[in-house]
């Protein structure tokens, strides 16, 4: 009988205390990073709690205890940041012919393009990644951590992409100098002619790559002008070093103390600089006088402060579109969709896919979006 009485409220302290945890990381999504900077780092375990918040519904439930209605109100509290984490579109089929009238973006961190910044390299990493843009005939391309090594050079991407039939582009040199072989930053390629473009300059120490930018086209759509956002949020800048660490506090060693430390430090500046990043997007995207997309990395989960603030009342693709968790990282969780693309009302979002690519450490994401249905 003790056993059973100890057993009982083992549980009970465990569900209670999961489920604080729960909606302090459902917090995160309202609260500021610099300021809430451990919230921030404990939404990472979103995904994670929620799952023994169902875990501990489904429990409740088989031995009909009121302890139920603890997981139930948190689930229901929890609802908003639910619908942002899971798609709940599982049976959804992208087809690969666009639908008239239809918008097709692409958006992909390409990491340099890879092999272009190792030495002694053959480009066939870029070659696979360049035919694979050409075969999903997007009408806009948006890169992040786009490289050009020089427009006259063999491997200009600028050359080979416009040579796919994208006559229009803009993009931004965060990093390197204009005209040399180091060329870096984000950059947007269209079928459609642009109207005009925009670069926002993020301020921040360069050493933590935090100078980089926000760009906007405005494109002639068939005659209807369509302003399109592409930006590289702050990224945590995780390194060999880093990846490590991880694996030594996912196996308890002795070190993971230290270990700790060093990526909690890092994630720490990362959610402090991109907040700041976050809210100058969200002001350029509340002042747009045109309906608008914008899509790109923005380094961050969907139960985030900076997923909620660059949403707003915009519709994500992903979770109108797709089933599932649908990560965009390959690295380190299952959980971490990065990448998005989102569009303000006037939209009606068609389809959406990713595919599972090895060349980058980002997938690519496309998506088929329609102006003037949307509600």
């Amino acid at each position: 009988m003790a056993i059973r009485t100890f057993t009982r409220r083992f549980f009970i302290v465990t569900n209670i205390i999961t489920v604080a945890v729960f909606l302090m990381a459902c917090a995160n999504a309202f609260l500021h990073p610099d300021k809430w900077w451990f919230i921030a780092i404990l939404g990472l375990s979103f995904p994670f709690f929620l799952l023994l918040t169902l875990i501990f519904l489904i429990g409740w439930s088989l031995v009909r205890s009121k302890w139920v209605f603890l997981s139930l109100g948190a689930l229901l509290l929890g609802y908003t940041n639910i619908r942002a984490l899971v798609g709940f579109h599982f049976s959804s089929k992208f087809e690969e012919a666009k639908k008239e009238n239809t918008i097709r973006i692409l958006t992909w961190n390409v990491k340099w393009f890879d092999e272009q910044t190792r030495e002694n390299n053959r480009q066939s990493r870029r070659k696979a990644m360049l035919d694979f843009i050409r075969t999903e005939n997007a009408d806009v391309l948006c890169f992040q951590e786009y490289f050009e090594p020089g427009p006259n050079g063999p491997y200009s991407n600028i050359r080979d992409i416009r040579k796919m039939g994208y006559p229009y582009f803009y993009r931004s040199i965060d990093y390197g100098k204009a005209g040399t072989r180091n060329e870096m930053g984000c950059a947007i390629f269209s079928k459609y002619p642009i109207l005009d473009s925009n670069r926002t300059i993020f301020t921040g120490p360069v050493k933590l790559r935090a100078a980089e930018s926000l760009l906007y086209c405005d494109l002639d759509v068939h005659g209807q002008t369509v302003r399109v956002f592409t930006t590289h949020l702050q990224s945590v800048l995780l390194q060999k070093k880093d990846y490590r660490d991880i694996s030594i506090i996912r196996n308890a060693q002795d070190s993971m103390v230290e270990a700790s430390k060093s990526l909690i430090r890092k994630l720490r500046q990362g959610y402090s600089l991109r907040g700041d990043q976050v809210d100058i997007v969200r002001n350029k995207l509340d002042s747009c006088p045109v309906p608008e997309i914008i899509c790109g990395d923005f380094n961050d989960v969907p139960n985030s402060y900076t997923y909620f603030r660059i949403r707003g009342n915009r519709r994500d693709a992903f979770v109108e579109r797709e089933g599932g968790l649908g990560r965009t990282f390959s690295n380190i969780s299952p959980t971490l969709r990065i990448d998005y693309v989102m569009a303000d009302k006037q939209f009606e979002i068609v389809q959406y896919k990713r595919k599972l690519l090895p060349y980058s450490d980002h997938y690519p994401v496309i998506a088929d979006l329609r102006l003037g249905s949307g509600k």
